[in-house]
């Protein structure tokens, strides 16, 4: 992978891009481990190498982690310092890291508007229930793109069980006051669609449909990503309330409500937050979503683009001075937003 490394000075920084970013609900995203404990065919890792590939040829293994936990969250006290207030735990499985814990239950109070989200694949939440319930973490979303034992071992490679994934939502929800799901639409449960859709609603849980993004991880089975369109029809049958949201940042989004309870469609053509360096980008037409999200990963790395980790900045040796920090990342999505990388 290529990596990219820019000086670093504080004076004459323009702040405006990353101000803006923040006030469009862009998120910070930040990456524990890139290790998980099953391997979906479709990963993207956050822009490391994913789980199933290393599986496959051992030659190709994720960046080695550089963080430590104070590491972590000083990255985050300074972020959200300047302005970024939406901040998503991931991995590969954030709570298969060592990382997870420390951080977690050392995070600074969030402030209006402010909040942290957990993303997982459920099979650890049981486990860590206790101290996951003393931590500041606002909501806990739950990937679940399989509602079976055998479409589960087709998609994520894994002996694990679905009633252990299903276990770990019942556990965030006794936990946690907000638990949502999220499914990436495919061929291999393209028939289990509407049994994940009534799971959430029996449960009051808003669930979010999302077709695949590419990149180069998984265009070895591209043909399994599945359109939006069947689950799109069979909501309709459900309910007239329907809007479309085009704003801030990232894909636009059909969003639906049953009986109250809120239901997402990430739909690739209904438009993305495109940037300056978009422009001349020979992967823009791969590009479903944009500029929505900065991910900060175990190596010290912060990446505004999941197709182009030759964009991303090292910011591993700044960690212990907000403010010099913060100028870098500033600096990178000013450059970033005026396509002078």
């Amino acid at each position: 992978m290529q990596e990219l490394t820019r000086p670093v000075g504080a004076d004459a920084v323009d702040f405006t891009a990353l101000h803006n970013f923040a006030a469009l609900r862009g998120q910070l995203r930040v990456s524990f481990t890139p290790r998980c404990n099953i391997a979906c065919w479709f990963c993207h890792n956050e822009g490391d190498v994913p789980p199933p590939l290393t599986r496959a040829d051992r030659s190709r293994q994720p960046r080695t982690r550089a963080l430590d936990p104070d590491g972590y969250l000083n990255f985050i006290r300074a972020l959200m310092a300047a302005g970024l207030k939406r901040v998503y735990f991931t991995g590969g499985e954030p709570l298969t890291s060592p990382m997870a814990r420390p951080v977690l239950e050392g995070l600074p109070g969030q402030g209006p508007d402010a909040s942290y989200t957990l993303i997982t694949n459920g099979t650890r939440i049981r486990t860590h229930q206790a101290w996951l319930g003393r931590t500041r973490l606002d909501k806990v979303k739950v990937s679940l793109h399989y509602f079976s034992d055998e479409s589960l071992r087709a998609i994520a490679g894994t002996r694990i069980t679905i009633d252990t994934v299903l276990d770990g939502i019942e556990a965030a929800r006794e936990t946690f006051p907000q638990v949502e799901l999220n499914t990436l639409l495919q061929q291999e449960n393209a028939h289990e669609v509407t049994h994940i859709l009534d799971f959430a609603l029996e449960r009051r849980l808003p669930v979010q449909f999302i077709e695949l993004v590419d990149t180069d991880f998984n265009e070895a089975r591209a043909s399994s990503a599945a359109s939006a369109d069947a689950i799109l029809a069979y909501l309709r049958t459900l309910t007239s309330d329907e809007r479309i949201e085009i704003a801030g940042v990232g894909q636009g989004r059909r969003v639906f409500r049953i009986d109250g309870v809120e239901i997402d469609v990430i739909h690739r053509d209904l438009g993305r937050h495109h940037v300056g360096q978009c422009g001349t980008c020979a992967l823009r037409n791969r590009c479903v979503e944009g500029f929505w999200a900065l991910r900060v990963d175990h190596n010290g790395g912060v990446q505004p683009c999941l197709l182009r980790d030759d964009l991303r900045l090292d910011v591993a040796e700044l960690l212990s001075d907000p403010d010099r920090l913060v100028a870098a990342v500033a600096g990178h999505v000013t450059s970033f937003t005026e396509g002078t990388l």
